[in-house]
């Protein structure tokens, strides 16, 4: 039985043994544990604050992310309307300086076409004039070989003339 119940004077120097480290871990090793422990958890919470405040961070600027995003897709939205614009806006211009310089060259070959038209028209007059001059020229001859035949031609052209200027007076 003595190794379940120990002897008296055992005891007592197993609790006054006990009392003195404990006095002593009291003294000097609880204080240093408790301000390791507090340091430690001091640690922690400013760790915990500084990870809070990174997760905010974090969001704004993962909002600005998002607004700055969402800026350049308007951004880059007008500008390609505008550049729609532009575009239009050019074609349509080319398209008003085509259709002004065809009608231009249009114009313009209309009135070379009509000079040409009126002096093929004056040299085919001209021509016809002189043919008619040479034909004509060429029956009187034959018609008018005998002296008699011109005299008669004469008398007639005159009273012809004298005729229409009696009409004309008239």
């Amino acid at each position: 039985m003595s190794l379940l119940i120990p002897d008296s004077g055992l005891l007592f120097w197993m609790l006054l043994i006990f009392a003195v480290v404990f006095a002593i871990l009291a003294k000097f090793g609880f204080p240093v544990i408790t301000k390791m422990i507090a340091k430690r958890r001091d640690h922690i919470d400013n760790s915990l604050r500084l990870a809070e405040e990174a997760e905010v961070k974090l969001g704004q600027i993962k909002q600005e992310h998002a607004r700055i995003i969402a800026q350049a897709r308007e951004e880059q939205n007008r500008i390609l309307k505008e550049a729609a614009q532009e575009r239009d806006n050019i074609i349509r211009m080319a398209q008003t300086q085509a259709q002004d310089e065809a009608r231009k060259i249009l114009d313009e070959a209309k009135t070379r076409i009509d000079a040409e038209k009126e002096s093929a028209l004056r040299e085919i007059r001209s021509q016809v004039a002189l043919l008619s001059v040479q034909i004509a020229g060429k029956v009187i001859r034959k018609n008018l070989e005998s002296d008699q035949a011109q005299i008669d031609l004469v008398t007639r052209l005159l009273d012809e003339a004298n005729t229409s200027r009696a009409i004309k007076n008239n």
